[in-house]
């Protein structure tokens, strides 16, 4: 079985799957203090509650964005997991797939992921959506290549940045309010985050039909993308493990 790590600004998720069977996926917030053998005591835990041993996993991948944690999830593969992992990103991992920008070494490994699964399960041209700590769309064109994309804010960070520099205003649930007029500070300042990020989604995807001529495929990922998918048509699919998913393809391509 494989185990698919993928670590972001905010979460380190970590999946167990046999083929394309997912048989387990916990996530963990990300600490570049934490060691490798605070992963593997949490880790192993989560995974014997789900019937799996670490004797299981025969093959791990990496996707990181934040290098501090590299040498800690580094250790946590060579140490239990039996050697190191396959890194998307470096010399001899190959995505299977084209990045058609500038600079294809600054494309984030999470985003490759993205690419390889939509490709691989969804209709081209397409575009993922990634709502995490930055809201990013990436764009695969109809051969399934990498074309670039945008990167805004992510909604907990606007919310964050809203309550952190505002005096009076509080901090408020995420959540889709009843009407756009809110009628106190807390629904005004849910509605404009919701239907903000919406207009701002809708907008973006407008923008980057206009400019390719097609009509894309929009798949959406990420902790909140169930909340915003409900109020918008734009979004087609979700897909929570899109970039796991991606990892294993990318893992079953160089591992033949």
């Amino acid at each position: 079985m494989l185990l698919a790590i993928n670590a972001n600004n905010t979460t380190t998720k970590f999946g167990v799957f046999d083929g394309d069977a997912k048989r387990g996926a916990w996530q963990i917030s990300t600490n570049a203090s934490r060691t490798a053998d605070e992963y593997a005591f949490w880790l192993t835990g989560l995974m014997a509650l789900a019937g799996l041993r670490r004797e299981d996993i025969d093959g791990v991948i990496l996707a990181n964005v934040v290098p501090q944690t590299a040498f800690p999830l580094r250790s946590l593969c060579r140490t239990y997991f039996g050697g190191d992992p396959m890194v998307v990103g470096e010399q001899g991992c190959d995505p299977g797939i084209r990045i058609l920008i500038d600079r294809p070494e600054e494309a984030g490994a999470d985003r490759i992921a993205n690419a390889v699964a939509a490709r691989n399960r969804y209709a081209t041209p397409a575009v993922v959506i990634d709502l995490g700590t930055a809201t990013t769309f990436d764009v695969i064109d109809a051969d399934g290549n990498y074309c670039g994309g945008i990167i805004s804010p992510g909604i907990s960070l606007s919310f964050e940045a809203l309550y952190n520099r505002a005096a009076k205003l509080p901090r408020v649930e995420i959540r889709r309010p009843r009407r756009a007029i809110g009628r106190s500070t807390v629904e005004a300042m849910q509605s404009g985050i919701y239907w903000g990020y919406i207009g701002l989604i809708e907008g973006a995807l407008r923008r980057i039909e206009d400019e390719t001529g097609l009509p894309h495929t929009v798949i959406g990922t990420g902790g909140l993308v169930p909340l915003i998918a409900d109020g918008t048509p734009a979004i087609h699919h979700v897909d929570q493990d899109l970039t796991l998913l991606g990892l294993v393809d990318i893992h079953r391509r160089n591992r033949g």
